[in-house]
């Protein structure tokens, strides 16, 4: 399972890395240090934290979060296969993402709850990027 560091735990939830040090200080999720001292997130911990914070509006953070060329970078929080489709589900700070694609274009990508990626959108179009 992917592990993410403060810094990028705060990209991905669309706040400063001081709030999600305070965040992890107080418990709100848990960390666990690497051979190197460095502080990690466990992805799927970091999903499940990062669609609470959505919900229920918690990011207390000044700053809009944006896209660049309408690029959603996030976490995916949920990936439903079926026979031939598949729903691919990314929280990309405040923003929640679907996305409908072959079940072929997920195992491809290797798409799984806790890893980083990227929603591209275009017109009613959500295209998924491993990152």
């Amino acid at each position: 399972m992917q592990s993410y560091t403060i810094g990028q735990a705060a990209r991905l939830l669309g706040v400063s890395p001081d709030t999600a040090r305070r965040w992890a200080d107080g418990g709100r999720f848990a960390t666990h240090r690497d051979d190197n001292g460095r502080r990690l997130i466990d992805g799927r911990d970091l999903a499940a934290f990062s669609v609470e914070v959505a919900q229920t509006g918690q990011g207390d953070e000044d700053m809009p979060y944006t896209s660049a060329r309408n690029a959603f970078p996030g976490i995916v929080t949920a990936v439903k296969l079926g026979d031939i489709a598949a729903q691919v589900e990314i929280q990309a700070g405040p923003h929640r993402l679907v996305s409908l694609l072959t079940r072929e274009a997920v195992e491809e990508l290797g798409l799984e709850v806790g890893m980083q990626a990227t929603a591209r959108v275009k017109s009613t179009s959500v295209h998924i990027d491993r990152a």
